[in-house]
């Protein structure tokens, strides 16, 4: 039995992170990209949107994941139709990882050397050509370790999500090693956590050495 019940909640954590990292690593590269473009002597500067945007990463970044699960319920239900179970998690770990994301792309996109921008505009290369042929492949490296960061939060974060019936190893935790006193099931469940992390960044620097040709 404790068995089935680590495997279930193992796939439904996987089932929370997996899209949650996808969706949340492609919106937020898009507004990183955007937050770097639009600094001032950049690709397309522009201080206002800059500053907005600026903003509005830093009030999602500085609310805390427990207070967004609540705050975003009725967002939640309107989405997937229920606010409880790992599918309904989706939704505001997603959220709460975008802003996470734009920031860590920000950083990453920041360490390519202006020269070799410079460069590239100087043979004739148009804003679309430099993003996507020289200013993501340049950071590629960069921006790997940032989505293993970014998944690895993701992880912490779906165990959260479990205190509000969010399924996964967090309410397995919760249900049975926390309210039953059942210390195996808690014991497990943390190996299972401390397992995956470590899975997650081996792997992400794999990747990142393997794109790493400097």
């Amino acid at each position: 039995m404790l068995r089935d019940l680590l495997v279930q909640g193992t796939l439904e954590t996987l089932g929370m992170v997996v899209p949650s990292a996808l969706v949340a690593q492609l919106l937020g590269t898009l507004l990183g990209v955007l937050l770097v473009i639009t600094r001032p002597g950049h690709l397309k500067p522009n201080a206002p949107l800059h500053r907005v945007l600026g903003l509005v990463m830093n009030v999602g970044r500085s609310l805390p994941f427990i207070i967004l699960l609540v705050v975003l319920i009725p967002f939640t239900r309107l989405v997937t139709g229920t606010s409880i179970g790992s599918t309904a998690a989706i939704v505001p770990l997603t959220v709460a990882a975008i802003p996470f994301v734009a920031r860590l792309v920000e950083s990453a996109l920041l360490e390519v050397p202006n020269g070799v921008l410079e460069a590239v505009r100087v043979m004739g290369a148009r804003n679309g050509q430099i993003i996507f042929k020289v200013l993501l492949p340049e950071a590629r490296s960069a921006l790997v370790l940032g989505f293993t960061v970014m998944t690895i939060s993701l992880v912490g974060y779906s165990a959260m999500a479990g205190a509000i019936g969010g399924g996964g190893l967090g309410d397995l935790a919760i249900r049975y090693g926390y309210q039953r006193f059942e210390t195996t099931v808690m014991i497990a469940t943390v190996v299972i956590l401390v397992v995956l992390v470590q899975a997650l960044q081996l792997l992400g620097d794999f990747v990142a050495r393997k794109l790493d040709h400097r």
